[in-house]
């Protein structure tokens, strides 16, 4: 039955004999009768879903039997090439739920399992079924009625995975099963790391066990012993990045245009191979997090653009690579009920891996005279000695000069004669059948040009085999002869066959059938021998996937003029440059400075409409991202922390699907930040409560500001909120910034789209813009004269308040104290270090005694304006500093105090850890970048 819910699966077995056949076949091999709809397929129904061996009719799917080929069209939402992968989700009951994964590819015959300790909002779920994109994704029937939280959280992520759920009966999911499973299908080498991997992962290996038995029953498939790659992922080691920011990012596809390759993975895509290509998909959606990982690939990257020899080499080895993945994945895919189709699909798998076996060697000597330790091990797989047995076996069987051919007529003919001679004595017959049965055809085709004096064209294709073209005006003075039948036309061109050719064609055709027949067993036995040595190609084929990122990279960092980054614990670039913008505007791209640390970890940036705060923001996001996949940044200096989860807030877009506003979408997305942050994540908030009241929304604003500052994470927080900007100034690592603007000529705004210190200072910047628009002129003259009344008005009840101060003290002592940690954990000379301190202290000494000052003033009643309720208002908003502000000063002084001392000079020194500081343990530290 059809249905316009994509969370619906459920569907009859309809009408055709096959699928009620098939379907009752299966049902007979696990034992369950083939009832009506909820029991006519052999694994559990539950209201609105159903699973049987049919794919499920709904509105983007058709019925029949699941083939391998993913069934999504074009470009899916998350910029997902077309593959068949299979996942299967459970869950422990709890406050802390446990959940786990297995996955298995279909198309690259890889199985990943992943056991993850999530939140109640099962971010990291959701995250990991982003990142592999199943296409089927089974759950515990259990889980649907009455439907868990998981479930329903999954269900409603189904549109944007564009996959669909299968429920399983309970009986499926077991743990025995799972490891009986590794035990029999992981490569012989790699069964005791995985075991010791999942060892205590129940809920993981009871997924592995039901995705393989869906597989098995499901599908009709198997994979023979030793033959499939599996792998335990764990939930750490990778940046977590949500749906939402992935899209808002554009780290996948574009917004505008899903085909696109304005994107972040558009950019980097210099790929020449699928497993490169897919690999780097998935690094940009779960960036490393491990600091010797990425400098091993910071290493090679940097060999690889800057020994230009090598670099062709590499990229010119790399270009008649085929997708080796799918071809190594068909070869240990066993079909339970085997056709002529297989066995012709064997023999092309059987030639590709032949010539992909002999395109290893190019790839080693290219990477002759590596340095790092990384090229050094995929030149090592690469070797000879590693592909000489396969080699050697597909000799035996494969005729040396067979080679695989991209046309149809060609590729036909190389399976044809694929086999070598004196395997079968039968084999012979067959080709020499089909041999005859070619000549005729062609001499049919011959005799056709010469007796009807037309030009005829010889076509093939693997529906109609041979067929006839020719030009229609070679039949304006005539009509087609009646011998010539099945005749198309499409514009000019005319198509059609003969009677005669098309027995010709059917005798060719069971020639080549025969012919693969008798060649079957030879090819079994074949694939059977280098099913042992699967382990190493797919090995093999990892390396290759991961140079050709590499070189990718390389490509796009050798044109576009980027830097090596390093990992440290402070954000810094100079001279940072959006990648994307870079590379789609004309014009010269106006580069910025970045710096964050604790103490500037939250960063409000204002200014005019179109003055850059947003390209601004998400450039420091995609740097990040760039960095901790192992790829060199657009910038001239470049220090990054590791960064384990990125959230973006950017959209201002309705939801008209979900029936969601602006404003509501907004917040549901500021909730689902707010609960996950910590302090080694990084958010990018761009304006903020514009989608309500500007009271309200300035008060949203606020409290989410100050959640954000407590949470210690990296903000940076674009907004036309002035006031924000001024009242959250005070607080302990935040800093005002702001995109300049050239407002200096009469109706004409200039952006200089350079970032500079403070909040903006141009107080009229909408007025201005609307002259430029331009709007009528007694409009922007009447909306300057209220502004000019409300800013008065607000100039009267400006109060300075002694919390403020008390809290710009606390700010200064925090900023010293991180100042002098740098210093003691760096690498400064000590005459370089004694000039920098006095320096700081002199700083220091001038902006203490300042705010001193103030307070005497302050507490005099000098600046006090005899209205005090609005300043009232300002001591709310700043209460919690004003109540602990004290008792961290004291704190901070005393511990300012045990790390600093004077020396005969009078100069501020610093205790580093029990006096033992050594010249070589310091580094220089810039104040400003």
């Amino acid at each position: 039955m059809a249905t316009n819910r994509r969370t619906s699966t459920s569907y009859s077995t309809g009408s055709t004999t096959n699928s009620v056949s098939t379907s009752t076949r299966t049902a007979d091999r696990l034992g369950t009768s083939n009832q009506v709809v909820s029991t006519s397929n052999p694994f559990y129904t539950t209201g609105d879903y159903a699973t049987t061996i049919s794919r499920p009719r709904t509105v983007r799917r058709s019925t029949g039997r699941p083939s391998t080929a993913r069934p999504r069209t074009g470009v899916s939402t998350l910029g997902a090439e077309n593959q068949e992968i299979i996942c299967a989700v459970s869950e422990s009951r709890g406050i802390s739920p446990t959940v786990g994964l297995a996955f298995v590819n279909l198309d690259t015959g890889e199985a990943v399992l992943s056991q993850i300790c999530d939140s109640q909002t099962y971010v990291r779920t959701i995250h990991k079924l982003t990142v592999f994109n199943p296409t089927n994704i089974l759950i515990m029937s259990t889980a649907a009625s009455p439907k868990s939280k998981l479930f329903s959280i999954i269900e409603d992520s189904l549109d944007d995975l564009e996959s669909m759920i299968t429920l399983l009966d309970r009986r499926y999911w077991a743990e025995t099963t799972g490891i009986e499973y590794i035990q029999q299908l992981a490569f012989a080498e790699d069964v005791e790391s995985i075991k010791t991997a999942v060892s205590g992962n129940y809920y993981a290996v009871c997924c592995f066990a039901s995705v393989l038995k869906y597989i098995e029953l499901g599908l009709s498939k198997t994979f023979p012993l030793r033959s499939l790659r599996i792998k335990y992922e764990p939930s750490e080691g990778s940046m977590l990045i949500d749906l939402s920011t992935i899209h808002s990012l554009e780290l996948v596809q574009n917004l505008q245009n899903a085909k696109s390759k304005d994107c972040l993975f558009g950019l980097l895509n210099e790929t020449l191979t699928p497993m490169g290509s897919r690999l780097l998909r998935g690094n940009i959606l779960q960036p490393l997090t491990n600091p010797d990982t990425l400098g091993t690939r910071y290493d090679a990257l940097e060999e690889l653009s800057t020994k230009e020899e090598m670099f062709f080499a590499v990229r010119q080895a790399l270009k008649p690579i085929l997708d080796v993945d799918k071809i190594l994945t068909q070869l240990i895919l066993v079909p339970l009920e085997p056709s002529v189709k297989d066995t012709e699909q064997a023999i092309n798998n059987v030639i590709m891996l032949k010539q992909f076996v002999s395109l290893v060697k190019p790839i080693f000597e290219a990477l002759v005279g590596s340095r790092c330790s990384m090229l050094q091990e995929i030149r090592a797989l690469c070797a000879s000695e590693k592909v000489e047995p396969i080699l050697m076996l597909i000799d035996e069987v494969i005729n040396e000069d067979t080679t695989y051919a991209k046309q149809p007529l060609d590729l036909r003919n190389q399976r044809t004669y694929a086999v070598k001679s004196g395997v079968n004595g039968l084999l012979d017959v067959a080709r020499q059948t089909y041999k005859e049965g070619m000549t005729d055809a062609l001499q049919h085709i011959a005799d056709l040009d010469e007796e009807h004096g037309l030009s005829l064209q010889r076509k093939f294709d693997n529906t109609r085999q041979f067929y006839l073209r020719l030009k229609a005006e070679e039949l304006e003075q005539r009509d087609l002869p009646a011998a010539f039948i099945n005749v198309f036309r499409k514009k000019d061109i005319i198509e059609c066959q003969t009677l005669d050719l098309l027995k010709r064609n059917g005798k060719i055709a069971s020639a080549h059938t025969e012919v693969l027949l008798m060649s079957d067993k030879a090819i079994k036995e074949l694939i059977a021998n280098v099913r042992e040595h699967m382990s190493i190609l797919f090995k093999i084929c990892e390396a290759i996937g991961m140079l050709d990122m590499l070189a990718s990279f390389a490509q796009v960092v050798t044109s576009q003029d980027y830097i090596r980054p390093q990992i440290t614990e402070t954000l810094g670039i100079r001279n940072g440059r959006h990648p994307i913008r870079e590379k789609i505007h004309n014009t010269k791209f106006v580069p910025n400075d970045v710096y964050a640390t604790q103490q500037t970890r939250f960063q409000i940036i204002t200014g005019c409409n179109m003055s850059g705060k947003s390209t601004y923001i998400r450039s420091v996001a995609l740097m990040t991202v760039m960095a901790q996949i192992g790829c060199f940044v657009p910038a001239q200096y470049a220090v990054f922390p590791i960064i384990r989860q990125l959230f973006a807030r950017i959209s201002m877009d309705d939801n008209i699907e979900a029936n969601v506003s602006t404003f509501a979408a907004e917040m549901r997305e500021t909730a689902f930040i707010l609960r996950n942050i910590d302090r080694q994540s990084m958010v990018i908030i761009d304006e903020l409560g514009r989608g309500t009241s500007t009271r309200d929304g300035l008060a949203i604003a606020i409290a989410i500001a100050e959640a954000l500052v407590e949470s210690r994470a990296l903000v940076w927080f674009a907004t036309h909120f002035r006031d924000l900007a001024n009242i959250m100034s005070e607080r302990n690592g935040v800093v005002n910034l702001h995109l300049a603007v050239d407002m200096s000529e009469q109706d004409k705004m200039n952006m200089l789209y350079r970032i500079e210190k403070g909040s903006e200072q141009e107080e009229h910047y909408g007025l201005k813009l609307a002259r430029v628009v331009p709007l009528p002129v007694d409009v922007v003259e009447h909306a300057e004269h209220v502004a000019k009344t409300l800013e008065q008005q607000m100039k009267k009840k400006q109060k300075r308040s002694p919390a403020i101060i008390q809290a710009r003290r606390r700010k200064l002592l925090l900023n010293l104290k991180e100042h002098l940690i740098q210093a003691k954990n760096g690498k400064m000379d000590d005459e370089t270090l004694k000039e920098w301190l006095k320096d700081l202290q002199k700083e220091f000494v001038i902006r203490m005694s300042a705010l001193d000052e103030e307070a005497q003033r302050a507490g005099m009643g000098l600046d006090d304006d005899e209205d005090g309720e609005d300043g009232d208002e300002m001591d709310d908003v700043t209460g919690e500093t004003r109540r602990t502000a004290a008792a961290v000063d004291r704190e901070l002084e005393q511990h300012l105090q045990d790390q600093m001392y004077r020396d005969s000079d009078g100069i501020l020194h610093i205790d580093a850890a029990e006096g033992n500081s050594q010249p070589s343990d310091r580094c220089a530290f810039s104040k400003e970048l």
